[in-house]
């Protein structure tokens, strides 16, 4: 299992890598919401998103030959941009194997890291057996976006310092898809403040984690139709799913509409820039799918790498 020493020693190979990113508020948000919301902005993590921590994590904790013979990742976008950027940082040879759909921003910020981007369909192949297989040929190691102990104790790092600087949280919502972020934020939260509720949250269309929670067992669904596109995993994590089942209260789902009108609000009153995915815990909040009220509630706010040609178009139709 994941342990918090696991989380306090990620602390240790990401200080002075990694950005510790500031915690916003709003007035304005906390009003309509009707809560004290702070949130951890890891729009503003190197390469865009909270991935970075996990990523960098994994490849440090590599030995010097897996290392020399490159890593590979599997990601429609935020953890290919960061696998991509810890790679360069340790100047080794890194091929990514994204969704053919993909954000053309992540895209462009991947290859512009040094990274090989190797396409797949998304909706007809699996991402899995492409990347095994290039790992087989080629002889890299996988980083996997997830299901993986150093990366669960990476991203959870996010939680350590969000509670180093607000303390008193009763709340801390966390996007989720394949529970990696979910996972470690909330082994992290649970040993610093074990009174704590925690919530995942993720679309309606991709509700694959809210299914498995409340089955009580992994639940695998098609690959959901969402603009939250970093969250388009069929599944929870085998690593992840049991963490997510002893330290979460429940998972809440929100459409994307609401995803929409949250990043509205975020950059219009806040001035800062979140994709889809990165706003899902905030509309959570936002769009009262659980009550918080009068609580001190944490949210993260997980990625910023949107197409801002999709963002208008979002927001067109948003009016």
């Amino acid at each position: 299992m994941l342990t918090f020493d696991d989380i306090l020693q990620a602390r240790e190979r990401l200080r002075g890598v990694a950005h510790r990113t500031p915690v916003l508020t709003s007035r304005q948000f906390n009003e309509q919401a009707g809560c004290e919301v702070f949130f951890k902005a890891e729009n503003l993590q190197r390469a865009g998103a909270f991935k970075f921590r996990g990523a960098y994590n994994k490849i440090a904790s590599l030995t010097h030959d897996e290392r020399g013979n490159g890593v590979l990742a599997y990601s429609s976008g935020n953890h290919a941009q960061a696998v991509a950027l810890s790679a360069k940082l340790f100047n080794i040879p890194a091929i990514i194997v994204m969704p053919s759909d993909a954000p053309e921003v992540k895209v462009i910020a991947t290859r512009g890291y040094g990274a090989e981007v190797i396409f797949y369909d998304r909706y007809a192949e699996s991402r899995e057996e492409v990347g095994t297989r290039i790992c087989r040929e080629r002889g890299m190691t996988l980083v996997p976006p997830f299901d993986d102990y150093k990366i669960m104790a990476g991203q959870g790092t996010a939680a350590l310092e969000l509670l180093e600087d607000v303390p008193e949280l009763d709340v801390l919502l966390v996007c989720c898809s394949g529970c990696g972020l979910l996972a470690g934020c909330a082994t992290a939260a649970k040993h610093l403040r074990p009174g704590i509720r925690i919530f995942g949250v993720e679309p309606e269309a991709g509700n694959d984690t809210w299914q498995s929670f409340h089955k009580g067992e992994r639940v695998e669904i098609p690959v959901p139709r969402t603009i939250a596109d970093g969250l388009q995993q069929s599944s929870p994590g085998k690593l992840t799913f049991p963490i997510v089942q002893k330290l979460v209260e429940d998972i809440l789902l929100v459409s994307d509409d609401e995803l929409i009108e949250t990043m509205r609000f975020i950059l219009e009153r806040m001035k800062v820039l979140v994709e889809p995915s990165g706003a899902a815990a905030a509309a959570a909040i936002r769009h009262r799918k659980a009550d918080f009220a009068g609580k001190r509630v944490g949210v993260t706010l997980s990625g910023g790498n949107v197409d801002l040609a999709k963002l208008a178009d979002y927001l067109k139709a948003n009016v």
